[in-house]
């Protein structure tokens, strides 16, 4: 990812933003009735006017996102004037250009964390009018973040904006970002100490040691084997470690492709082969072992889960440009997967090569079994993301939750697809919920939950369809895999929107340290 970079942006103009100014009145003079009760009136009905709702469609009390998302979605021209924010710095004390600089890179951070394009114009959104430079339109990217400022009719706008590079899943930062979003819509943070925060955020290190991410590669390729073989004899241990080894194996040769600067598609070829040859090569054997299972449980750990989320995500908010690139993101790792293991898989193939399909059961054969492994599965993929370690808790109850509805779905005759789509809304609502809880963002309690449900097996008989020659058959398990990947990211949208929608807003934080108090109708630090 780019160094932070400000862009265009001219110096501010002289005086304060355009805007409603709240004049506080003089004392009154002694005996002038008439004055005391005008005054009186004055603050009293700038009182009442603080405790109105706020004009972002919502209760104050609300979370930042459910105010920001209903604006974001009208229309610049309409948006009315925001009031003046409980807690933030008095008109003329912040310049628009250091306001615009601090929007500029929280957007950069949540973008390069992984969050959706809609949910980074929101906070960009928020951070501008908390501190009343207004009226702004932020407009995010694939890979470019902006937001612009129209101080007046007369004044030329002010735009600042930075480009995004190698956006990756980073849970940890995305959650400090937002709670630092969240202290500055509450008031009583200054723009410096803001920027300076964030600033930290961003040079701050992974929170997991480099051996446990990389145990925790091979174990979520292992722990998929017995998800999808639903076995615990000694076979399938031997095939939980020959997939633990070609994980390993794939990140390791990954690592070294990146180290040359390869693009991220070599990565994901070289990456998927170690569990096609190991497959191959366990298939060449009489003791019986299951070398399918091993591709799928590769297959699992290669999957890009989260940009095909934010993708849908970002498509169903009507950011088409953002999610085209990102669906073709995915589509290109996709291609790399592919690519690595079909390559693989026709060598093996046509040297006989036992790789039956059948070998892979379709539905839940051990349910006990089944749940553990989806339960450890997510952990694996919630630390390889980054997630918080007080989050896992949440992640991994989401994750089990998801599973067994899936699980009772596909055991009473359901579609897969259908069963996928709504174990998935019942992930994205009940991850909302755990977020609103703990005041937090959604996508942490959301993609990781998501990992046991991804298409593995559906897109491996696909790809082993095209390689006995039966390219009907794998167009059709290719296109179900695509399907049951729309159906997650469909699903924890309509969970989202439900949440927004019908959920009532926690009840409020307390007050931030620091914070501006209110006195006698007018603001004093």
């Amino acid at each position: 990812m780019s160094e932070h970079d400000q862009l265009g942006v001219p110096a501010a103009p002289e005086g304060p933003p355009t805007r409603p100014e709240r004049v506080p009145h003089q004392a009154p003079a002694p005996g002038r009735a008439d004055a005391v009760r005008d005054a009186a009136a004055h603050d009293a009905a700038h009182d009442a006017a603080d405790d109105r709702p706020t004009p972002e469609g919502g209760d104050a009390t609300a979370p930042w996102p459910d105010r920001m998302l209903p604006l974001l979605r009208t229309p610049t021209a309409e948006r009315r004037l925001a009031p003046d924010p409980f807690g933030a710095e008095p008109p003329g004390a912040v310049e628009p250009a250091r306001v615009l600089d601090l929007a500029l890179l929280v957007g950069e951070l949540l973008l390069a964390s992984g969050e959706a394009a809609e949910d980074v114009e929101a906070a960009m959104l928020a951070v501008a009018r908390a501190y009343r430079v207004h009226p702004c339109d932020p407009q995010v990217t694939f890979a470019r973040v902006a937001i612009s400022y129209q101080p007046g009719a007369s004044e030329p706008p002010l735009t600042a904006e930075c480009s995004v590079r190698r956006p990756a899943g980073d849970y940890a930062r995305l959650a400090a970002v937002f709670r630092l979003v969240t202290e500055i819509t509450a008031g009583g943070i200054a723009v410096q100490d803001a920027h300076d925060r964030l600033v930290a955020v961003h040079r701050s290190s992974r929170r997991y040691p480099a051996r446990i991410l990389l145990l925790s590669c091979g174990l979520l390729a292992g722990v998929a084997t017995l998800l999808v073989g639903g076995r615990t004899d000694a076979r399938a241990w031997l095939v939980f470690a020959s997939a633990v080894v070609a994980a390993l194996a794939g990140d390791r040769l990954s690592a070294l492709v990146a180290r040359h600067d390869l693009p991220a598609f070599y990565q994901f070829v070289v990456a998927a082969t170690p569990a096609a040859v190991i497959g191959i090569l366990l298939s060449f054997n009489g003791l019986h072992l299951r070398g399918s299972v091993v591709i799928t449980g590769g297959l699992f750990a290669l999957l890009p889960g989260w940009p095909m989320v934010a993708a849908a995500q970002d498509g169903l908010a009507g950011i088409y440009l953002t999610a085209a690139a990102r669906l073709l993101e995915a589509l290109y790792l996709m291609a790399g997967v592919v690519i690595g293991v079909m390559t693989v898989l026709y060598v093996g193939v046509n040297n006989g090569a036992d790789l039956a399909a059948q070998d892979v059961p379709a539905g839940a054969v051990n349910p006990p079994l089944q749940l553990v492994a989806a339960v450890l599965l997510t952990l694996t993929f919630a630390v390889l993301l980054n997630t918080e370690p007080g989050t896992l808790p949440a992640v991994m109850l989401n994750s089990a939750a998801g599973w067994t509805t899936y699980g009772v779905l596909a055991n009473a005759g359901a579609e897969p697809i259908l069963a996928t789509g709504l174990a998935a809304g019942l992930v994205g609502l009940s991850g909302q919920l755990m977020a609103r809880y703990r005041g937090s963002p959604v996508l942490p309690h959301v993609t990781a939950a998501l990992g046991p449900l991804l298409p593995g097996s559906v897109l491996y008989f696909g790809l082993l369809a095209f390689v006995r020659g039966q390219p009907e058959v794998g167009l059709s398990g290719i296109g179900r895999a695509a399907a049951m990947a729309m159906a997650l990211a469909i699903g924890v949208n309509l969970g989202r929107e439900l949440a927004r929608l019908f959920l009532p807003a926690p009840r409020p934080a307390p007050p931030v340290r620091g914070a501006v108090r209110r006195t006698g109708g007018r603001h004093r630090r």
